[in-house]
């Protein structure tokens, strides 16, 4: 699959919050409820994080150019920012929907339909959210990590106002329905900052994920374990779906350089095909020359051609 070919994914969900948007709001409009109200907001939201995310997917699948020769991969991680961000304004809007509320209680009305189409609309979204999720996993893309997380909140907001709005209708105190929806309001906002703390983390070249280290360290334990080439300075970083790692290696001085370079050749693709979607650059250098060392330590002298 091309990485153009994943908007698909993003199409489903544009698809899913249209849907959902039209029943939650029904559900609001039957009821009065801020509960349901709320969480029709989120959806608003949801629809807008999707067709960020497809713009995003579509710009990222652009190959290297002349002024970007690293690709556009990171696209993805100013999606994700921009889908924070518009968290954030949704959870604003429903707390201050809640504290007006909260001071004008208000009865509910026609709770049993509306709060079935609610549940209705949050089993298309847990449909489309493990969907989402599992193509970002097997795609390594966060565009589409994050769109399926948002969307798995708001099922578990949609679960929780459902709950709170029954609740209502059976003990008849009306201020839990603006309590509840400050609980969203809240669980909403602790979620958009995960997500923009996940994504200021890739922009900032994140090392690649646990996983990821643990091919590259063992890949290279076994081309070191004769004792005859070592590596190190070893760094990498995420972009979007892409891996991006950078190495030293070490090789004995006597070594014709295609000897060395095999190794280098062998290395870096081994570590590109158990990876996936990565790049590798290798330096090799002789084992005996101790400016071999000095880029391990994080320091490097400038040498002249002299030297």
């Amino acid at each position: 699959m091309t990485r153009r070919n994943l908007t698909r994914f993003t199409w489903l969900s544009i698809a899913a919050a249209l849907a959902t948007i039209a029943l939650k709001t029904y559900a609001y409009y039957l009821t009065g409820s801020v509960g349901l109200l709320s969480d029709a907001a989120e959806s608003l939201v949801n629809l807008v994080a999707a067709v960020v995310a497809l713009i995003a997917l579509t710009v990222a699948a652009r190959p290297p150019d002349e002024h970007h020769n690293y690709a556009y991969t990171k696209a993805e991680y100013l999606s994700a920012v921009v889908e924070g961000a518009m968290i954030f304004v949704a959870a604003l809007f429903i707390i201050y929907t809640a504290i007006e509320r909260l001071l004008h209680p208000q009865p509910l009305e026609n709770v049993g339909i509306a709060l079935a189409i609610s549940l209705f609309a949050s089993v298309i979204n847990g449909v489309v959210s493990v969907v989402l999720m599992r193509a970002g996993k097997r795609h390594r893309s966060i565009t589409l990590r994050a769109d399926g997380k948002h969307l798995m909140t708001d099922v578990w907001t949609s679960i929780g106002v459902v709950v709170g709005v029954f609740a209502v209708a059976i003990t008849g105190w009306t201020r839990l329905d603006p309590v509840i929806a400050l609980v969203v309001g809240i669980n909403i906002i602790i979620a958009g900052w995960a997500l923009l703390k996940e994504s200021v983390g890739g922009l900032l070249d994140r090392a690649v994920d646990e996983d990821t280290q643990e091919i590259i360290d063992r890949i290279t334990a076994e081309f070191t374990a004769d004792g005859q080439v070592q590596i190190h300075a070893i760094r990498s970083r995420e972009s979007g779906h892409y891996h991006f790692v950078s190495m030293h290696v070490l090789v004995p001085g006597d070594w014709k350089v295609s000897r060395g370079h095999d190794i280098c050749e062998r290395l870096e693709t081994q570590l590109e095909t158990e990876i996936g979607s990565c790049e590798v650059f290798t330096h090799l250098e002789p084992l005996e020359d101790p400016r071999a060392y000095e880029r391990e330590l994080g320091v490097r002298r400038p040498h002249s051609l002299g030297d």
